[in-house]
């Protein structure tokens, strides 16, 4: 069964007028429209970045030429592929696919017969509030037994690595079940390996309780892209019915392949006309003097 996990840098990207322009070709027209509404360059990038992985995931390994390839968002805003409604069987098992993107990086995990959500976040310092205080307004969005190891990390650096990886775990068994922000945090709680996360090695030993009882059909990957980004991969049944094959018999976990702009844009072929006023909008974002905005986007 097939198994992607791709990773692009978009934080320090600078693109020329014509890779910015190439790649805004390359995009559906209302996705461009989107990302050409973002007020921060970073976040223009960010969304760019996103939809150009997803494409390049869907032509390259679901088989589908660029033009035919058709992604709609679902009432939840997670992309899903609605044309063409029908893939080759000879490819095997159906894929599944999501994306995320946060801090540096936009990054894109597939899998095949099997369901799969990621989550990537960044280790800062929040902006308005001290570390207790962002814990204390957090405090409901983790269990008693995970503030426990949150709090005794160490440092107050070493305590909000420890956050951002057990929020990771979270949203990405949450993308990958589909649930909104209704879903209570509470019910689901991470029990982390005692070996240390280290870049760029991949760990699947992390262990998932469901309602207090632990989870066999659910398995987690994590991974430090660099020494501030988490990234977490939940893989689980294609079905509820299902279960998921037990970790000893899938190969190792992937680790992320980091892709040039080069890399990204490899298969794309464009949709629509050239806009240099598309260009003229980004540089103005790209040059402002402004705070850039670090948002956490899933989709």
């Amino acid at each position: 069964m097939g198994s992607v996990r791709w990773a692009f840098r978009c934080g320090s990207w600078t693109p020329s007028r014509s890779d910015w322009l190439f790649a805004a070709r390359c995009v559906q027209p209302e996705e461009k429209e989107r990302i050409g509404q973002f007020v921060f360059a970073k976040d223009a990038k960010s969304a760019m970045a996103g939809r150009l992985l997803l494409r390049r995931f869907v032509c390259e390994k679901m088989g589908i030429p660029w033009s035919e390839i058709r992604l709609e968002r679902s009432p939840r805003g997670k992309p899903y592929l609605a044309a063409p409604l029908k893939v080759s069987s000879d490819s095997g098992p159906a894929w599944s696919f999501n994306l995320s993107h946060q801090g540096d990086y936009a990054v894109l995990a597939a899998e095949q017969g099997m369901q799969v959500g990621v989550d990537i976040m960044k280790t800062t310092m929040p902006g308005s509030s001290s570390v207790p205080e962002f814990f204390r307004i957090m405090t409901r969005q983790f269990t008693a037994y995970e503030w426990s190891v949150i709090q005794s990390a160490g440092s107050e650096h070493q305590q909000l690595a420890a956050f951002c990886r057990h929020w990771a775990l979270k949203e990405s068994f949450i993308k990958a079940i589909g649930t909104g922000l209704g879903f209570d945090l509470q019910r689901v709680e991470f029990h982390l390996p005692t070996e240390p996360l280290t870049p760029p090695r991949a760990l699947r030993q992390t262990k998932m309780h469901l309602d207090e009882e632990e989870e066999e059909d659910w398995i987690f990957e994590e991974s430090l892209l660099d020494v501030d980004h988490h990234v977490a991969v939940a893989l689980g049944p294609a079905d509820k019915l299902g279960s998921a094959p037990p970790p000893s018999s899938l190969p190792p976990p992937s680790t992320f392949t980091l892709l040039s702009f080069s890399e990204l844009v490899a298969s794309a072929s464009p949709l629509t006309e050239e806009d240099s006023a598309y260009w003229e909008s980004f540089k103005m974002k790209a040059e402002a003097p402004s705070r850039q905005s670090d948002a956490h986007t899933s989709t």
